[in-house]
């Protein structure tokens, strides 16, 4: 609740004023606009997507809704789109992991390339951006698990991209994650790890461009984002838990901080993941992944990367500034009447500090990322491949009608068959 600007525009919520359904009509009216669900199909059975689903028929003027969707069975995508079914635009259910879409993009191997990501929320990001920018000129994504969706969701995010004056290309959204149970803070990863992170980063490495920007951002791990067409067929999708963060990087790569944009949402809340057992499970897996994006990020950036001899250093560092916010974070729940355990936080930092020595030494030894390519780069080569996986993503039979997937179109037998 203030007025600050800062490094990017920083859009508030100041509950003065109703939404102003009007201004968002003649926007989606102008622009053609997509809203990207990726989603498992365990989703279907929790009520933050009916949540959704009900918000989101009350859209006016809304060009479609790509569900990016990954289904065990035709039955499980058939269940999709008839929870969809009622709504009052187009709904396209994705279906990310088809065996037509397997058949399709595993046929450009021979082209060098590689779109058969892991699966997980990447790959899907990034087969429904392929869908949604074949006639959209503005998506936006939201996972479907928010517990806590409103009409101001959508509305907040659309409208920096869809007032014709704005010039913005990127709206990130942050809000206060609290749970609706307890009402305690969550957010832990962006709380205890990528705060003290970037704020060592910064005192062990002095004035850093690429960090003053990840800094800029209220919630960097938010998964909740909107850009222009232009933009998001120009980003390379990581296919990790660094996803935020290298798409974050991917636009410091292409857009210009005053094209940038962040929107407050309010208070928020979805699923919450747990720390974990080990270094590859829960959130230490995550934050293991996140610190090497943002390594990542100030190697491509400024050719920045950390000496052997600080390592050391940077682990004091992290804990030290960790346990400084935990002091902070108590307080601040404390004067808001919020439960908090301080002996949790603190075990979760220390966990979290244990992390950056062995991580810092395996992105040293593999310092690139699994990185889809930009659907620009795609296009290039396969001019009908937005297309085709749109179709192959309507596959309800196991068939496909191939449309040429390479620059001359290809023989169904040609391609390689599935393992």
């Amino acid at each position: 609740m203030d007025f600050q600007q800062g490094l990017i525009t920083t859009i508030h919520d100041y509950s003065l004023a109703l939404q102003d359904p009007v201004l968002l009509r003649q926007g989606l009216k102008a622009k053609p606009t997509t809203i990207l669900i990726p989603c498992l199909m365990e989703e279907f059975r929790r009520p933050a997507l009916r949540l959704i689903r009900s918000v989101l028929q009350e859209l006016d003027g809304l060009h479609q809704l790509v569900i990016a969707l990954a289904a065990n069975s035709v039955e499980e995508v058939r269940e999709a789109e008839q929870f969809f079914a009622e709504m009052p635009f187009p709904v396209h259910v994705q279906w990310t992991n088809a065996p037509a879409v397997k058949e399709l993009l595993s046929g450009f191997s021979e082209q060098g390339l590689d779109l058969m990501g892991p699966p997980g929320k990447g790959w899907a990001v990034w087969q429904g951006l392929g869908v949604a920018t074949r006639d959209a000129e503005v998506v936006a994504l939201f996972d479907a698990d928010i517990r806590t969706f409103t009409p101001a969701y959508p509305q907040r995010m659309l409208l920096p991209l869809l007032l014709p004056s704005s010039g913005v290309a990127y709206v990130k959204a942050f809000y206060s994650r609290l749970s609706l149970e307890t009402h305690a803070l969550q957010g832990r990863g962006t709380r205890l790890f990528v705060g003290p992170l970037l704020t060592a980063l910064s005192q062990l490495l002095g004035p850093s461009p690429f960090l003053s920007y990840l800094q800029a951002f209220r919630y960097p791990l938010a998964g909740e984002f909107a850009f222009t067409r232009d933009l998001a067929v120009n980003l390379r999708i990581p296919c990790d838990w660094g996803l935020e963060i290298g798409l974050l990087s991917e636009v410091h790569r292409h857009v210009a901080l005053s094209r940038v944009a962040q929107v407050d949402l309010g208070l928020f809340d979805h699923k919450h993941k747990s720390l974990g057992e080990s270094p590859r499970e829960g959130l230490q897996r995550m934050c293991s992944e996140i610190l090497a994006s943002v390594l990542r990020g100030l190697m491509e950036h400024q050719g920045t990367t950390i000496p052997a001899e600080q390592v050391a250093t940077l682990e004091v560092l992290f804990r030290r500034v960790g346990e400084d916010r935990i002091r902070q974070f108590a307080l601040d729940s404390a004067v808001n009447n919020l439960p908090y355990n301080r002996h949790g936080e603190e075990l979760a930092v220390q966990q979290f500090s244990s992390l950056i020595r062995p991580g810092l030494q395996r992105f040293q030894n593999d310092p690139l990322a699994i990185q889809l390519p930009s659907w620009s780069r795609l296009l290039s080569c396969a001019s009908r491949l937005q297309h085709d996986l749109a179709e192959a993503g309507l596959d309800r039979c196991g068939e496909m009608s191939m449309g040429g997937s390479l620059t001359e179109p290809t023989p169904r037998s040609e391609l390689p068959s599935l393992v």
